[in-house]
């Protein structure tokens, strides 16, 4: 189902940022590219419409020193619409100033130190220490990888059978038990699975090949009932 490679983050993913920059350039890019991913499609962040991360190439601010020199209205207009662009332009700001002054315009190299990072999470974290710096030190889960994940069984709260709750339980639940080899694979096979198959709302389990291994299937497929509709008595139906 993922072989054709067609889904947005087979060609949008935050790890194709900066692709044509030299390292240090490109780690910066990495990392500006992930805090814009939070809460916004790989399409918003990467399009070529242009995305928001083209944009940004395009004026030279994917650079710490360049951020720095820009106001944060001027950077909100440049990538939005991605998800609380305001909030992102301020963090943009934050971390270009402590890349600048701590790492001399590079990133940290370091989990604790990218998750000192304004705005910077767990999942973001664990991609940028993958991509930039070729360090496997966890998985990186979204909400795909999450949702999918608990859909799957694969996941639960300890000593529970319960689902996880948040995406950084069903990492340490993944953890737990997934051959460190598949850590970073994991995450764009499922998110591109998220994409395309199975989706947030209805899911296309019909078409899903592993419908008959996942103990979710068909269980959120269907279009839910409006919320006005009454059930029928026998003598009112068509």
């Amino acid at each position: 189902m993922r072989f054709s490679g067609d889904a947005p983050v087979d060609s949008k993913g935050c790890e194709k940022a900066g692709s044509f920059l030299p390292p240090k350039e490109r780690r910066f890019a990495v990392l500006v590219s992930s805090l814009l991913s939070s809460q916004t499609k790989d399409e918003v962040n990467h399009g070529k419409s242009p995305g928001a991360m083209q944009r940004l190439t395009e004026n030279g601010l994917v650079d710490a020193e360049a951020i720095i020199q820009t106001d944060e209205e001027t950077i909100a207009k440049m990538i939005y619409p991605v998800g609380f662009y305001s909030r992102k332009a301020k963090y943009m700001k934050q971390v270009a100033e402590i890349c600048f002054t701590q790492y001399g315009g590079d990133i940290p190299d370091s989990l604790n130190g990218l998750l000192s990072l304004p705005g910077v999470g767990p999942k973001m974290a664990h991609l940028v220490m993958n991509v930039a710096w070729n360090n496997v030190q966890g998985i990186c889960v979204d909400t795909h990888v999450h949702r999918i994940s608990n859909r799957l069984g694969w996941v639960s709260r300890p000593g529970t059978m319960q689902k996880t709750r948040t995406p950084e339980e069903t990492r340490v639940s993944l953890q737990n038990w997934l051959p460190k080899e598949e850590w970073v694979p994991i995450n764009p096979l499922l998110v591109g699975f998220g994409q395309t198959v199975c989706t947030p709302l209805r899911p296309k389990c019909g078409m899903c090949s592993v419908n008959k291994f996942c103990p979710s299937a068909f269980k959120e497929s269907s279009s839910p009932k409006p919320k006005s509709l009454k059930k029928l008595k026998p003598s009112e139906e068509c």
